[in-house]
């Protein structure tokens, strides 16, 4: 099966698979990851492998998922960003995530800019959503950055999550690199 692969200036994005599964339940796990991307609970390794999976079926249905994130040059994952559908009706909301020692560099704007530009010109996605809890300052800044503007506030499983958006017409992708590859679903 063919999966979008994506390049930026200094990041590659593949479509995660199995042998991401360790280096995923890892970086989920971390204590300062899981914090706000897990509400704070230590998922087991059969949870990250239904991540997994869920993304899988997405990429066959919709044309999109998770994507494992490396520095250009390197295959050590260093993140993952993504798109997945939530709510009802359902509305397609971008989800990111890195090791801590890769925050502050930039990394995280550059692979979600990335994934939003590929929802709206490969995927002709209309909205695309992007929720963080109160507190998740850096996650804020991420979404502000890329022109994302307050929608809602929602409570789900009891936590309160805000929500920003921005639409395909309201979104300016920078004139950075950004290219979309096919490649094979590696090590499914």
């Amino acid at each position: 099966m063919e999966l979008p692969h994506i390049e930026t200036d200094r990041l590659r994005l593949r479509p995660v698979c199995d042998i991401d599964l360790d280096a995923l339940h890892a970086l989920w796990t971390n204590e300062h990851v899981r914090k706000y991307l897990w509400d704070d609970k230590v998922i087991t390794r059969d949870q990250a492998r239904e991540q997994l999976d869920l993304s899988r079926t997405s990429f066959a249905e919709h044309g999109f998922g998770h994507w494992a994130v490396s520095r250009t040059g390197d295959d050590d994952l260093i993140g993952f960003a993504g798109l997945r559908h939530f709510d009802d009706p359902p509305e397609v909301e971008v989800l990111y995530g890195f090791c801590p020692d890769q925050w502050g560099k930039g990394l995280a704007t550059e692979a979600t800019m990335a994934v939003l530009r590929y929802g709206f010109e490969e995927r002709q996605l209309e909205r695309i959503y992007g929720g963080a809890d109160p507190p998740n300052k850096r996650s804020f800044a991420v979404m502000e950055r890329l022109g994302m503007q307050f929608e809602k506030r929602m409570r789900i499983g009891g936590v309160e999550v805000i929500y920003h958006v921005v639409s395909r017409a309201d979104f300016a992708s920078e004139g950075s690199l950004y290219r979309v590859t096919s490649g094979a679903f590696r090590g499914s």
